[in-house]
């Protein structure tokens, strides 16, 4: 991974190092501990803050170099905004705009855990760390010159005051192999698509096995054999043949149910024959993001030693318009055993979940699926870019989605499924076709997958 970044947790009592960070809220009142560590350049901060209207609203900084009285180099003030209001999501963007701050060059930053109200607790400095290492990252790997802003990778130690380091450290354990499974899908998903293409994705996920994954990669003999004609189809156009990779993680009770993540992953799509246009068409190397979230998920549970038994499958292509390519007007069987008419080649995504989905079903009998894709840009078009769209046939499990998206932060808003969105789905020659244009994009695209699941 392509993080540089070193964090750890000191007591109060540490001379600061380098550039000090604090905090405080929208009066611009510290913690008695700041307050203490601030001395006489406390004034100095008073100063700049109304030279420079700073008023303490959330995320909002005050950088003020060599302060008088200080024996660091620069002293950055964070705003905490109202303390009444602060949700464990804000001390992650608090921690991220700390990260933000620091220039690569910078040796050594301590930050101040302290709140007006008091120190932060050991859970709290935990978030704050995770939101410097998610918001220092960096993919320059690629870069050929690495001396100085963006395309310099930070290489900085970030030693964060608490009241009980031991108790951070703890916290912390936990929420930094999260932190690893997000970059780990960063990277995966930053990878130019002549670096990953499906069978070097599938190298990658099977790494996993060092934490004691087991992880099951099918060919295209194996996948052939199984009958997966629908995500075949869409990879014979490449010179790269497609993958599915299976990944267990059994932390749960021997023989206990598990549960499913299944991500989309496209390592380039073109569109096939229905060619996409030209312009931004280099973005299309992310049409894997489904998929390199469940691998960086499966590393997340393995790492925490989760205690749960759960399946993570991805199927791997590329989506290309050689002389092999899939033709609109193809009928392709899928695994199911189900027929499916070709109208629009760039509708891709869910010919290889409608496979991947149905083997995992078959195969796992898994509690539940959730299913993570970069499936169609017709959501954003009805949701923006700050909610993911989220469809369901199972309203328990929406709820407790729609709840862990708003306590972590990673909205997720419910869309509507219906039998009059199946109607798009029918066609006179097989038993479905699929398309990517029209009203109602993301809806008929969800119902096309809900109806291979067996609800």
């Amino acid at each position: 991974m392509t993080d540089a970044v070193k964090v750890g947790f000191v007591p109060f009592s540490a001379a600061p190092r380098g550039v000090l960070v604090v905090f405080c809220d929208d009066t611009l009142k510290f913690g008695p501990a700041t307050i203490k560590a601030l001395g006489t350049a406390a004034n100095a901060v008073k100063r700049a803050a109304t030279m420079n209207q700073f008023k303490g609203k959330s995320g909002a900084t005050l950088d003020i170099l060599a302060p008088e009285g200080l024996k660091v180099g620069r002293l950055i003030v964070v705003g905490a905004g109202k303390l009444a209001s602060l949700k464990d999501s804000d001390f992650i963007k608090l921690g991220g705009k700390v990260a933000a701050k620091i220039s690569a060059g910078t040796e050594a930053v301590t930050v101040l855990a302290e709140l007006p109200s008091g120190a932060m607790k050991g859970s709290q400095a935990a978030l704050i760390a995770s939101g410097i290492r998610l918001r220092a990252y960096r993919f320059v790997r690629y870069k050929t010159k690495k001396k100085d802003g963006d395309n310099a990778p930070l290489r900085t130690q970030f030693s964060i005051a608490v009241a009980d380091a031991a108790a951070a450290r703890k916290a912390f354990t936990p929420e930094n192999h999260v932190v690893d499974g997000v970059l780990i899908a960063r990277e995966l998903v930053n990878e130019p698509p002549n670096v990953l293409f499906p069978a070097e994705f599938a190298r990658r996920a099977t790494q996993l096995r060092k934490l004691g994954v087991k992880v099951d990669v099918l060919d295209v003999k194996a996948m052939t054999k199984l009958g997966m004609g629908a995500l075949l189809g869409v990879s014979q156009g490449s010179e790269h043949d497609g993958r599915t990779v299976i990944m267990r993680w059994n932390g749960g009770k021997p023989g206990e149910q598990p549960i499913a993540f299944v991500g989309k992953g496209v390592c380039f799509d073109t569109g096939g024959i229905s060619i996409k246009p030209a312009g931004s068409m280099e973005d299309m190397k992310g049409d894997m993001g489904g998929a390199a979230c469940v691998v960086g998920l499966m590393h997340a549970l393995a790492a925490r030693k989760a205690k749960v038994n759960v399946v993570g499958a991805i199927g791997l292509v590329e989506n290309m318009p050689d002389g092999n390519a899939q033709r609109p007007g193809d009928i392709v069987t899928s695994m199911s055993g189900q027929t499916i008419e070709i109208i629009n080649t760039d509708a891709e995504g869910r010919l290889v979940l409608a496979d991947v989905l149905w083997y995992v079903a078959q195969k796992h009998k898994p509690k539940f699926m959730i299913d993570l894709a970069t499936l169609t840009g017709a959501i954003m078009v009805a949701l923006g870019v700050e909610y993911a769209g989220m469809f369901s046939n199972d309203d328990k499990l929406a709820e407790r989605l729609t709840t862990a998206g708003q306590e972590t932060g990673e909205r997720v808003w419910r869309m509507p499924l219906g039998p009059e969105n199946d109607k798009p789905n029918g066609r006179q020659h097989a038993s479905r076709k699929y398309n990517g244009s029209g009203n109602g994009g993301s809806i008929t695209a969800a119902q096309f997958l809900q109806r291979v699941v067996d609800e």
